[in-house]
């Protein structure tokens, strides 16, 4: 293969003669680089007395934080004692309207009775509806009960229910008994009876003696005996004596629920000042 050396030998000897011939540079050869073989695990039989190769370990990929659950403070059981006296112990004390919720949601479901309305009047009436396959409604109108007044004639017009419409005769005479179941569920409910309550009702039964006079009644039960002439109004310095002297000396609710204990005293007003 002729190369451009001699191609231009001739001319370049004439010009220079002690020009020697170039030695031929042989080409650079291109070595490519050696990749390492993955090393595969081998199987050894004596693991003591040979040692395992190092296995590759990958970087750790990043991953999200997990977050932390909310430290909670484990209680320790208490002793039976102290769970026994905590069970016991109220949370806190029933305030008074919460009583008289309590004892009327009890007497509705008791004998299953219905408030048609409740009235802004110090009035009732309690009545029933009969139907043809005999079902029975029981319904009554009364004051929401908020005080003992109120509570009173609600549970007046229960006691119909509970004693049973036309059980006694005559009318005055079923009057005096709801009265006297009144007082006794709220006696037994441990409510607070006070001397006007005792008055209203006094009042009620000679109403319903004088109706009942009037309308041609010719023997008077022994019940109503002390209901035969109007009661005396309440004033204001009676409040302040025992409720026993002021029957004794008034002659008037002689019932044999009624509860001895005297009326608490008024405190009297604080002094004007200058």
């Amino acid at each position: 293969m002729l190369t451009l050396w001699d191609l231009i030998e001739p001319a370049a000897r004439r010009i220079l003669p002690g020009l020697s011939r170039p030695a031929k540079v042989a080409a650079p050869v291109q070595v490519a680089p050696v990749v390492p073989a993955p090393q595969q695990p081998k199987l050894l039989a004596n693991t003591q007395s040979q040692p395992t190769a190092p296995v590759p370990v990958a970087s750790p990929a990043k991953t999200a934080t997990p977050r932390r659950r909310p430290s909670v403070a484990i209680q320790k059981p208490a002793a039976p004692a102290a769970q026994a006296s905590s069970a016991a112990a109220p949370s806190r004390a029933e305030s008074a309207q919460e009583t008289y919720d309590r004892v009327v949601q009890h007497m509705l479901t008791t004998h299953k009775i219905r408030v048609r309305r409740w009235r802004t009047a110090m009035s009732g009436v309690a009545w029933y509806v009969e139907y043809r396959d005999g079902t029975i409604s029981r319904l009554l109108e009364s004051p929401k009960p908020k005080g003992p007044m109120s509570m009173a004639i609600f549970l007046h017009e229960v006691g119909h229910h509970a004693i049973g419409f036309n059980r006694y005769k005559p009318r005055c005479l079923e009057e005096y008994h709801a009265w006297r179941w009144s007082l006794d569920a709220m006696e037994a409910q441990g409510l607070n009876i006070t001397e006007s309550v005792r008055y209203r009702m006094h009042l009620s039964l000679w109403y319903a003696v004088s109706k009942a006079r009037r309308r041609g009644l010719k023997m008077l039960p022994v019940e109503l005996a002390p209901f035969t002439e109007r009661p005396a109004k309440i004033r204001a310095t009676d409040r302040e004596q025992p409720r026993r002297a002021l029957i004794a000396r008034a002659g008037t609710i002689r019932m044999t629920h009624s509860s001895a204990s005297p009326v608490p005293p008024i405190a009297p007003p604080p002094p004007a000042r200058a």
